[in-house]
């Protein structure tokens, strides 16, 4: 018994004695949501050459690990970099170079932005943003006569906040050749009483886009930094941005491989013939910081400006079916097109006659095919016997804040009965398993905390509707959680290097100023990112 314990002195004595390994970075004192497979705890991690090597207890790590720079967290709350999985990044950077017209309570404030804007930043093409008639008073779309009373030589496009409508003026209709005989499929341009209000819905905004100056390199570097001060600021690590073309993603990409650029970006690369002819063939593309594995397809437009594509005539415009912006039969053959290739297919669909049409393409292009995580992004409103494709391996790309902002007039669009099948978060996690969880901003604010908060409480920031929203569709605080890290990185097949706090992962986390998974639901909006890392490097 003597000589036993002489050996385990022994023994514990060489151990001790073993030198450490040396570690980049060790925090400490930390209230740590791994995310892992069972949603387990820490208060300690270690981390080397941009991946943690250690995760657990601070004595335990003590043993195996040493550093010049640890870090005292001070009971802070740490989770894994947090994934917006359906945003705009270059588009948020864009908008901050154009009138921000977020948050107008009527037309008349729209028009002073844009004069003020115009004054401080004369353009020769004047472009803005953010503008939703439903919070305004008048609850209708605007019309051209004073943007032509105040602009009749300098062509003015302000695009509304979901991007799915464009107010312009008559020198933009001009430059752009729309009359009141143009035609257009997949979109509309809204006449009233045989006139051309200045609306474009959907494929009709193309022709102006068309004529709109291209901006310079600098410019577009310009928005992406700006952008990623945002996202950082807000905690994100990791961005799925919904809808690229070539030279934007390769800009992307030679910027973080210069050090310029430090978010990761998940690149939906945008429908055009180009795009797919180049990328498809090239296969996926995958760096430290780019995932280039997917198409952005649009399969309609949105239920704001009621261009969402619905079985039935929307309640509040008789005869008003909305519309595919991409025809059916194109999504079809896309689907097969991409099916025979490595990408995702991920799809815009929010009526339900849009998500049936998209849902059955994915079916007929997948069949014996496995595996491919193919997204429906939205997946706003379906129909009850819809939900079951979802089962299939189909994955909901959901955004919870867009149902906080249209539960005050969705009724209206869909009537009592089909808004049951609206914004059916729980139902869809229910058949897919899974949800990632984004934002679509900037159509939404960039806030991560105001998508927890509309996921769980289904309020707005007045606490309306009492009870919430639906609240059968609602998130619990762990799903929500998983669904902006490891779900979200399932979806981007980025799981195994992202999306919770492991040995051997990508040192990606973000600390917060309270406990998200326990403080009263009210706070959860107030929360804020106070320190943010990619790759174990300090980036807010």
């Amino acid at each position: 018994m003597k000589k036993l314990f002489l050996y385990l002195s022994f023994a514990s004595i060489i151990l001790a004695c073993q030198p450490k390994e040396q570690a980049d970075l060790i925090v400490y004192n930390a209230n740590i949501y791994t995310v892992d497979a069972s949603f387990s705890k820490a208060d300690a991690f270690a981390i080397k050459d941009g991946k943690f090597v250690a995760v657990g207890e601070k004595e335990t790590i003590a043993k195996s690990f040493i550093s010049e720079n640890q870090m005292d967290a001070n009971g802070k709350t740490i989770v894994p970099g947090l994934i917006d999985a359906h945003c705009h990044f270059y588009g948020l950077g864009m908008n901050q170079q154009v009138v921000d017209l977020v948050g107008t309570e009527s037309y008349d404030e729209v028009l002073e932005r844009v004069s003020v804007f115009q004054k401080e930043n004369p353009s020769n093409f004047i472009q803005g943003r953010g503008w939703d008639q439903n919070d305004w008073e008048v609850k209708e779309f605007p019309t051209k006569e004073k943007l032509d009373a105040l602009f009749p030589d300098t062509p003015v496009a302000l695009r509304r906040i979901d991007g799915h409508a464009l107010l312009v003026n008559q020198k933009a209709l001009d430059l752009a050749g729309i009359t009141t005989e143009t035609q257009v499929t997949g979109g509309e341009i809204i006449k009233k009483e045989g006139q051309i209000t200045g609306v474009l819905i959907d494929n009709a905004m193309g022709m102006v886009f068309a004529i709109m100056p291209e901006p310079d390199k600098n410019t577009v570097i310009r928005a992406l930094k700006e952008a990623e001060n945002i996202c950082f600021d807000h905690g994100l690590t990791t961005v799925n941005d919904a809808g690229l073309n070539r030279a934007t993603i390769e800009l992307i990409d030679s910027l973080q491989q210069s050090g310029d650029l430090s978010i990761r970006v998940y690149a939906m690369v945008s429908n055009t013939n180009e795009n797919l002819d180049y990328f498809l063939n090239k296969g996926v593309i995958k760096t430290n910081k780019l995932n280039v594995r997917s198409v952005k397809v649009y399969g309609d437009g949105a239920l704001g400006s009621r261009g969402a594509a619905l079985r039935a005539p929307y309640s509040d415009q008789e005869g008003h079916f909305g519309a595919m912006v991409t025809p059916v039969d194109e999504i079809e053959e896309l689907a097969l097109r991409i099916a025979a290739s490595e990408y995702q297919m991920n799809t815009h669909a929010i009526g339900d006659s849009a998500n049936v049409v998209v849902l059955r393409a994915y079916e007929k292009a997948l069949k014996g095919k496995k595996d491919r995580r193919w997204k429906v992004e939205h997946a706003q409103v379906v129909s009850e016997q819809d939900f079951d494709y979802f089962e299939n391996g189909i994955i909901p790309s959901i955004q919870p804040t867009h149902a906080t902002s249209d539960m005050y007039w969705a009724e209206d669009r869909l009537g009592a009965e089909r808004v049951k099948g609206a914004y059916a978060y729980k139902k869809l996690l229910n058949k897919a398993g899974y949800v990632a969880l984004g934002t679509d901003f900037p159509v939404e604010q960039v806030s991560p905390f105001l998508t927890f908060y509309a996921s769980v409480a289904r309020q707005d920031l007045e606490k309306f509707p009492e009870g919430g929203f639906q609240m059968q569709d609602a998130l619990s605080r762990e799903e929500t959680l998983k669904g902006m890290t490891i779900w979200a990185a399932h979806s981007n097949f980025e799981e195994n290097e992202k999306g919770s706090i492991e040995v051997g992962k990508l040192a990606d986390f973000t600390i917060l100023s309270g406990d998200i998974m326990t403080i009263p639901v009210d706070g959860i909006p107030n929360l804020q990112a106070e320190q943010v890392y990619v790759d174990g490097k300090q980036v807010k």
